[in-house]
């Protein structure tokens, strides 16, 4: 009797570079209500105590990568994929696809990025001024990450810093960082500071779809969309993308893996 293997597991390891475990609990309570393949197997880890418990600065930022890099060194062979669950310009993302090439690797800022973009329907018709684009945009925790994640969306999308871009409506922020929200602050604080986040986005132009800039949002998708419906009605409310990057990096890896194999000899 011959036995082939027909169809292989897609292993995905989601990374919070963080120290927080209760941040990784919220990106498994997010990835939970995805439909996924019943081949494909995602795994959570969590960065050792000497990483920042909340990334709020690039000094954070680097070195989460560093203590990172250090723990899962030469422990990637049996993935077939890595989410980098920190919504930033990430270096883990590179450094990992550089050092593990049999790796597919993105971060929940790309993801999202590209994402957002699928979203985006046609140019809307507008009052004497022709057509104007449907926008997208970021709602994110600290000052901080305004010029950082605009800076990173201009990069990624290979423009000059000074390049306008008529899609882009941009980011904002809500003041808090990303401890805050799994019981940093008062749940009415947090509501309130990403409703007004929101609605200074929609303010920009016909912002279409709303990137959440930080994976401890996840599951506050509600809040932006009451946002929205307070400030353009229902009709805009329902029809409003919110992107969780998580659940955006998981479903394109998932894809991404596919594909390496199937167009890879």
């Amino acid at each position: 009797m011959t036995l082939r293997l027909l169809r292989q597991s897609t292993r995905i390891l989601v990374i919070n570079p963080n120290s927080s475990e209760s941040m990784t609990h919220g990106v498994e309570e997010a990835i939970r209500r995805m439909s996924l393949s019943p081949t494909t197997e995602i795994y959570t880890y969590t960065a050792p105590p000497s990483s920042p418990p909340s990334i709020n600065t690039g000094e954070d930022v680097a070195l989460s990568a560093d203590v990172v890099s250090a723990d899962l060194k030469g422990k990637l062979g049996d993935y077939d994929a890595v989410l980098v669950a920190c919504y930033s310009v990430h270096p883990l993302v590179q450094r990992l696809a550089r050092d593990n090439p049999h790796l597919a690797v993105t971060g929940i800022f790309e993801a999202s990025v590209l994402a957002a973009l699928s979203l985006l329907g046609p140019p809307v018709a507008g009052v004497g001024e022709g057509e104007k684009e449907r926008m997208w945009g970021v709602v994110t925790t600290g000052k901080f990450w305004e010029a950082h994640l605009t800076d990173g969306v201009k990069h990624f999308l290979g423009q000059g810093r000074g390049e306008g871009n008529a899609k882009f409506g941009g980011v904002e922020s809500t003041g808090l960082n990303a401890g805050d929200f799994h019981g940093g602050v008062d749940p009415a604080v947090i509501r309130q500071k990403l409703r007004e986040a929101t609605q200074r986005l929609l303010g920009k132009g016909p912002v279409e779809c709303v990137a959440m800039g930080c994976a401890g949002m996840a599951g506050l998708e509600d809040i932006i969309r009451d946002a929205t419906r307070e400030k353009h009605g229902n009709e805009q409310a329902e029809k409003l993308f919110v992107v969780d990057g998580v659940l955006a990096g998981v479903g394109l890896l998932e894809t991404t893996v596919k594909n390496r194999r199937m167009f890879r000899k």
